[in-house]
């Protein structure tokens, strides 16, 4: 077949240099431009020299007439950036995946009062697919504009699905204890990022309100059918990649489902979420560099609350590995296609 002709504004931040090593080894591929407005004519493996002898040419300023060359953009760039040339883009029959939150939300104003600015073109946020395919594969494939989902939503969402499909648990009161490494908060200097600001250290943040608590909420409730409500707490933790979220949900009843065959059953046929055995705990580690989300379900002392513990890549799952999912699935390739590594130990 014809290789995707492929670009990627933003490919100086985190999530953009882990979309392009992953399309480095796309079977189907083919990479056309790779901008940054900071970066202009630096070669892309002078920034990033795990790229040298793939991607030497030198960053481009992103413009909407040469990107729409390509059959998908992707957008590694700044909550505000993808909305400003996504509707010239889907004009000239581009299709878009914005990396960041700009068509996340459906209710546009909650949007512009969580990401303090005006919206660009409200008019494509109903249009917009959000895209985690485990609950949107159908829609994603017909999709012109893809919003990928954020980093703890992904693992927080893919943790509870079961149970909340199932009808299993109270949604009001729901906990969801998210902890993840520094590269969650991007590429950009800042004393806060500093190792020796985080390191042999651990600490909540954003306990008032998280921009991701509205997302998770959305998608949460539209699983369940009415509204829901939870408590999230993201912590930050003293590694560079990864995410563990620990999600509380109490049972409607002393129930005796077997909650273990409910999540393995619900999973047998994706690809890339793993139910571990029961009594497991999920470690950041065994996925990192891969599109895994890994999971256990637990049930306290046969109690009536149910913990589940889940574990992604917030770089590759949570952000640039669910991106190509995407572009995968909207094409119509193998879903695994460019997404097969193996994770990195130790």
């Amino acid at each position: 077949m014809d290789r995707i002709r492929v670009s990627v504004v933003g490919g100086t931040g985190y999530t953009g240099v882990e979309l392009l090593r992953l399309l480095a080894r796309h079977p189907f591929v083919q990479v056309d431009h790779i901008t940054s407005r900071g970066e202009v004519g630096k070669s892309v493996s002078s920034l990033f020299p795990n790229l040298r002898g793939i991607y030497d040419e030198p960053f481009s300023e992103p413009d909407a007439e040469k990107l729409a060359e390509s059959d998908v953009v992707f957008f590694a760039t700044p909550n505000g950036t993808a909305m400003r040339y996504a509707p010239q883009l889907l004009q000239k029959g581009c299709r878009v995946i914005d990396l960041a939150a700009d068509f996340r939300l459906t209710d546009v104003e909650s949007w512009q009062q969580w990401y303090g600015m005006q919206h660009a073109c409200a008019e494509l946020v109903p249009e917009a697919v959000y895209g985690l395919p485990e609950i949107n594969r159908e829609k994603i494939a017909g999709a012109r504009l893809v919003a990928n989902p954020g980093c703890y939503p992904t693992s927080s969402i893919l943790g509870l699905l079961p149970l909340l499909q199932a009808g299993l648990v109270v949604t009001d009161g729901l906990v969801i204890d998210g902890k993840s490494g520094v590269s969650g908060a991007g590429r950009g200097a800042s004393v806060a990022g500093l190792m020796s600001e985080n390191g042999e250290s651990f600490k909540a943040y954003a306990i008032p309100g998280h921009r991701h608590q509205p997302e998770i909420c959305q998608l949460l409730s539209q699983i369940s059918g009415h509204p829901v409500s939870l408590v999230f707490v993201p912590h930050l933790l003293p590694m560079i990649r990864g995410i563990e979220a620990t999600l509380y949900a109490r049972l409607k009843d002393h129930s005796e489902q077997d909650l273990q065959a409910l999540f393995e059953q619900h999973y047998a046929d994706e690809p890339f979420v793993d139910v571990m055995p029961a009594g497991s705990h999920p470690e950041t580690r065994s996925v990192r560099g891969v599109n895994h989300c890994r999971i256990a379900v637990h049930r306290p002392l046969d109690g009536d609350f149910v913990v589940v513990s889940s574990v992604i890549d917030n770089l590759v799952k949570g952000a640039a590995g669910q991106a190509v999912q995407n572009m995968n699935i909207m094409f119509a390739l193998d879903e695994t296609a460019g997404l097969q590594q193996v994770a990195l130990l130790p």
